[in-house]
């Protein structure tokens, strides 16, 4: 399949609306993204803005009210549950704010289980989670459960398990958000090395700048619209809100 323009992931004119009580909070509308092969987008906005939604969209975890959503040049707007989670399962990595590890599960048990639920063999998929420990300099760790491991070895892990069916695209969400800042640093780092060498796409959503700035591009969710922080229309636009300013202030 031939992707236009190498965009591998598209979303456009997306709308989502959460209902609370008898009001109706608007969090994406008519929200556009475009990303290309090998990018590494940092999605950026104050809490509550529709980050996470997006993501969860994006991956396929949330549906939207309308608006197209393509991946790897596949349009997956009439896609069957069933469908849904076979293009996760082989084409897309997702990372968590809290790691989400099974607690009953060693770390080894925990990478192995994408692999299974996508029909590689027991034995495969031992070998190849421990390559994938290894990879993350925690194979000495294989054996231990999520309570025997520090927050830092834990999210390590939740990486190396989101690429375990070594996917093309991955999203992120606060990946370091819980994490101290000595911790926060070497875990990012790892993660975006990881994406650099395998020439993987990225899309991370992230409350520090200082992370955001390492990116291909810094995003910013503001009134469920999203705007390129270094686009001279888009600063002009952000300037108007509250929101924005404080996003773009914290760029300077």
């Amino acid at each position: 399949m031939v992707l236009s323009n190498n965009i591998v992931l598209s979303l456009s004119g997306i709308n989502k609306t959460f209902t609370q009580g008898n009001n109706k909070l608007h969090v994406l509308q008519d929200t556009n993204l475009e990303v290309k092969k090998g990018e590494i987008i940092a999605l950026i906005g104050p809490s509550g803005s529709g980050k996470s939604t997006l993501l969860y969209i994006a991956g396929l975890l949330d549906k939207v009210d309308n608006g197209s959503i393509s991946i790897l040049g596949k349009n997956c707007n009439k896609l069957n549950d069933s469908a849904k989670t076979k293009i996760r399962l082989n084409n897309i990595g997702f990372v968590y704010q809290q790691h989400n590890l099974f607690s009953d599960f060693t770390a080894v048990e925990n990478i192995m289980l994408p692999m299974l639920i996508n029909g590689v063999g027991k034995d495969d998929a031992y070998k190849l989670s421990l390559e994938k420990l290894e990879m993350i300099g925690l194979k000495h760790r294989a054996s231990h459960k999520p309570s025997e491991l520090s927050g830092g070895e834990q999210q390590r892990i939740a990486i190396a398990r989101s690429l375990a069916n070594n996917p093309q695209i991955l999203l992120a969400d606060e990946p370091t958000g819980n994490l101290d800042p000595y911790n926060s640093d070497n875990v990012f780092n790892m993660l975006l090395n990881l994406v650099k060498e395998k020439e993987m796409t990225a899309v991370i959503a992230t409350h520090n700048p200082v992370l955001a700035s390492k990116m291909d591009r810094q995003l910013a969710l503001v009134s469920g619209k999203l705007y390129d922080i270094h686009k001279t229309e888009d600063i002009s636009i952000l300037k108007t809100t509250n929101a924005g300013n404080t996003i773009l202030k914290s760029f300077r």
